[in-house]
């Protein structure tokens, strides 16, 4: 299953839930089994007055999530050429109600998320109440490179973002640190890789029935106070009025002509980042460039509803296999995209994505609006 789940006792009696991702020669991808037997788990747990706390983690020193596991929706995919094979409607639809359970999680949830996190692990690292950080921890949207687009609540996480850096994230897939996700509000606290079992410990102390919210947070700071001194510097706040600027543009074809004149650019940072995009898919582009217009007036669970209608039409066209293709399976990182040239993407091809592709009501319908 790669998921391993424990319940630790602490001094008053109050339990605290661990849940293991426990695939580390894949990083922790999210296979379908693991997102539903995560789902199952934590519903328990919230429904088990004798759990307080759940603290969700990563197995290994590599990565906390590395995404989703896509060679067997490609596999897929393939085998239903412009369709939209059974199982990519059952894994979004699973992926994306999880993630919404952790926005909506009725109980203290921790993540941490140190390593990789990546794509679907970001969708599980944003979804909780704490969220944790550290100085390994590498955060990114990378699907640009795969020619899907920036799914798991990434539309409601990018679009509040300051000025253009979620745009430019998006387009560029570029990593974060932890100073990074502090400054953006993508993380709340900054550990050391070492202290996870201090905070276990922490959590075992402290006393969950008064003042628990008081309690957690006094924990929370004293650990950081010790791991502040490890802090990465800054990467992407002070490069914000560069990038406002950059993408002070009125469509995505401008977009994506500011961020490739960079790609000789003498900031090793931004160089890297406008490589990693005129190497990616031109119609994941747009697709992040709509996305994030869209979902600025939306609520949580309409961002959910759109991107797994993005996400059945990504499987129904060329791009998201080709990605797969060249990223992951031959590894020839030379993928042929369909549409090489951001300005040939047909207009009807984007908007076509954002049509829903089953027959009535929206699967994923009975998402409260939060």
């Amino acid at each position: 299953m790669n998921l391993h789940f424990e319940e630790l006792t602490g001094t008053d009696g109050a339990r605290i839930g661990i849940a293991s991702l426990d695939a580390e020669k894949s990083l922790n991808a999210l296979s379908l089994p693991m997102i539903n037997a995560l789902s199952d788990k934590l519903n328990a747990w919230a429904n088990d007055p004798q759990i307080v706390c759940v603290l969700l983690r990563g197995n290994g020193s590599k990565a906390f999530c590395a995404g989703g596991e896509v060679r067997s929706l490609v596999e897929a995919c393939r085998a239903h050429p412009g369709e939209v094979p059974p199982l990519a409607a059952q894994f979004f639809s699973a992926e994306y109600r999880l993630d919404y359970s952790l926005h909506t999680y009725p109980k203290p949830l921790i993540c941490w998320g140190h390593g990789y996190v990546l794509g679907g692990g970001m969708g599980l690292l944003q979804g909780a109440s704490t969220r944790i950080v550290t100085p390994s921890s590498r955060l990114a949207m990378p699907e640009i490179t795969i020619g899907l687009y920036p799914d798991v609540g990434a539309s409601w996480f990018l679009a509040r973002l300051p000025g253009k850096l979620g745009l430019f994230l998006g387009l560029t897939g570029a990593h974060i640190n932890g100073r990074d996700a502090l400054d953006l509000d993508l993380a709340d606290r900054f550990l050391l890789d070492e202290q996870q079992p201090q905070l276990i410990e922490g959590l075992l102390q402290l006393n969950w029935q008064e003042q628990t919210a008081m309690q957690l947070n006094s924990l929370l700071k004293a650990l950081q106070q010790e791991a502040l001194e490890q802090m990465p510097e800054a990467q992407w706040l002070p490069r914000r009025p560069q990038i406002d600027e950059l993408l002070d543009v009125s469509d995505v074809a401008c977009a994506w002509k500011a961020i490739s004149l960079h790609r000789d650019s003498s900031d090793p940072l931004i160089a890297r980042a406008a490589k990693t995009m005129t190497e990616g898919s031109p119609l994941t582009a747009h697709l992040v460039w709509e996305q994030i217009s869209r979902a600025r007036h939306m609520s949580l669970a309409e961002v959910f509803q759109m991107e797994y209608t993005l996400s059945l039409n990504c499987c129904r066209h060329p791009e998201f296999s080709e990605g797969v293709r060249a990223r992951l399976i031959d590894k020839d990182q030379k993928p042929h995209w369909h549409w090489p040239d951001i300005n040939n993407v047909p207009d009807a091809v984007v908007e076509a994505h954002f049509h829903k592709v089953w027959e009535g009501r929206h699967p994923l319908a009975d998402l409260t609006q939060y």
